[in-house]
């Protein structure tokens, strides 16, 4: 398997200046890499998926890469906003497939179960512990779509 190439796009901080996110974009596979850090809030994950939106509308953004591997901290107050809210919109702008990588703290994996749960009843997502595994994952879920030259198409 070939390596993806990332471009970074942007970073984020938090209220208090501290790093939250960095995102990666790999136009040729319409991928996003948002690699969190810290110990994050409710708060701090709908301003980011607010944030997503508006790259995801900019962007081709079928796939995304959540990965927590370096953030810790209780987000669940955000669950009803991303199921409700967050996801149909991600959806009518073309998510196809969630790959996530849970946090080191193991007291965030109910939450990160929770927000699985509800994305699965829409598009496939799948749970990790590592990046390397979750990219794999997001590769076999889509294939590259020859007839833009860019991008995929999602397998049946």
């Amino acid at each position: 398997m070939h390596r993806i190439q990332l471009q970074h796009i942007g970073s984020m901080c938090d209220a208090h200046g501290n790093r939250l996110v960095e995102l990666y974009y790999a136009p040729t596979r319409e991928l996003l890499h948002v690699e969190w850090f810290g110990n994050i809030t409710g708060r701090e994950v709908i301003y980011v998926a607010q944030e997503f939106l508006k790259v995801q509308k900019q962007l081709n953004i079928s796939v995304l890469l959540n990965d927590k591997s370096h953030a810790t901290g209780d987000w669940t107050e955000s669950m009803e906003w991303l199921e409700f809210d967050w996801l149909p919109q991600v959806l009518l702008e073309g998510l196809r497939a969630v790959a996530y990588v849970f946090s080191p703290d193991a007291g965030t994996h109910y939450a990160s179960r929770d927000f699985s749960e509800r994305v699965a009843r829409h598009i496939p997502i799948r749970l990790f512990y590592d990046v390397p595994s979750a990219s794999k994952w997001l590769n076999s879920q889509v294939r590259f779509n020859p007839n833009t030259g860019h991008g995929f198409a999602a397998q049946a």
